[in-house]
């Protein structure tokens, strides 16, 4: 019950800013308990780039019985979505990249200003995206469908290759779009830099790719057994928590091979790496966090009455 009633009124003995630091597990499950809240409300700004297919649907009811009518306004539905799907992708991950590198972050203000600053090349990659994802889509229902026709199990082969090449763009979305927001990189070496990094990181992809994989296994298993809550899951779950944690994993590498080298290059430091809070020396007040005494929760009982 601690969850409902915790004691706000009782102070323990506060946190030591020379507490060790947190790693792996133990740091991503403390950023998502600490921006819970946060992440519930990128997700649901992110989702509201998805009402385009609610949209359809809308127009299909409202041009039942005119079919050119329902087409042109699927098609400008559709392409809104393609356009757009990239920069929110861009604005989600500049704010999740803050709460991992645990830096400030402003929701509104930051996504907008990545969904802005990044859009063209954003849009490009998200087009890419609806593309490949497409593509991956109808191989799944024509080559089945030409094997069966022809009786050549050969036909499988080419399936195979377009199925490669879509997990290798997947994993590459685990570094262009944060690649994208962290740099003034082209959109050229975006592309050649993810692809890179697609092979170089292979456990660090092989973890985000199942994680991924489980978590819309799981979204999966709530459409088709458990719809009500699939519905109330979706506009809060699971776009933010797959972005935390692919960016927990991918920024890393991102900084160790592509951020880093060029601050070495030119005899800088990271500032990303650079601890915001001033030198001790030059503080004024002492931290007290982890030295202070509880304070004890005070009794309720009967005061005296001043007149």
């Amino acid at each position: 019950m601690g969850v409902f009633f915790k004691d706000y009124v009782s102070a323990g003995v506060g946190i030591s800013k020379h507490a060790p630091k947190k790693k792996g597990a133990a740091l991503f499950f403390d950023i998502l308990g600490r921006k819970f809240w946060k992440l519930l409300a990128i997700n649901f700004m992110y989702m509201l780039f998805f009402l385009p297919f609610l949209l359809i649907l809308l127009a299909l009811a409202i041009f039942k019985n005119n079919y050119y009518g329902f087409v042109i306004s699927a098609g400008v539905l559709l392409a809104a979505f393609v356009v757009l799907i990239g920069p929110a992708t861009a604005g989600m991950t500049k704010v999740i990249k803050s709460f991992v590198i645990e830096k400030p972050a402003f929701i509104w203000r930051d996504f907008w200003s990545a969904f802005k600053s990044n859009f063209k090349n954003a849009a490009i990659v998200g087009f890419i995206d609806c593309v490949v994802f497409a593509s991956a889509f109808s191989s799944l229902q024509v080559y089945p469908a030409i094997a069966k026709q022809t009786g050549s199990k050969a036909i499988y082969i080419p399936m195979v290759i377009a199925f490669s090449l879509f997990l290798v763009i997947i994993i590459m979305n685990y570094y262009i779009f944060p690649m994208m927001i962290a740099t003034t990189l082209s959109l050229k070496n975006l592309i050649k830099n993810s692809f890179a990094l697609a092979f170089v990181a292979l456990k660090q992809n092989f973890l985000i790719f199942i994680v991924s994989l489980l978590t819309f296994a799981l979204m999966g298993v709530l459409l088709f057994f458990v719809f009500p809550v699939f519905m109330l899951l979706m506009p809060f779950f699971p776009a933010a928590f797959l972005c935390l944690f692919s960016c927990f994993i991918s920024y890393p590498v991102i900084q160790k091979y592509v951020i880093n080298p060029y601050y070495t290059s030119i005899g800088e430091i990271n500032p990303e790496l650079v601890d915001d809070t001033a030198d001790d020396e030059e503080r004024i007040f002492e931290d007290m966090g982890g030295k202070e005494k509880p304070i004890e929760k005070r009794t309720k009982g009967k005061g005296k009455r001043i007149s």
